[in-house]
């Protein structure tokens, strides 16, 4: 099923709802996600070069868990 019509089987489900508190429910999920979005923004070098002396610091310091952990973890 593709995007579109999976958003027109939403509307109409949406529009046969008589709960006011789904349809709160469903205006804070909009709400969140959006607002989500919005507030990303994306890292300046100065932070990324940061991030990456401390992921090298945790390496060389045994601060790290292999594939082989995480996969057994997961």
């Amino acid at each position: 099923m593709d995007i579109q019509t999976r958003k027109i089987e939403f509307v109409q489900a949406f529009l046969k709802l008589q709960s006011e508190e789904m349809i709160s429910q469903f205006e804070k999920l909009l709400k969140k996600s959006t607002k989500t979005d919005k507030t990303l923004k994306p890292f300046t070098i100065e932070e990324l070069n940061d991030r990456i002396t401390k992921s090298e610091n945790d390496f060389d310091n045994g601060r790290f868990k292999t594939t082989s952990e995480l996969l057994a973890k997961y």
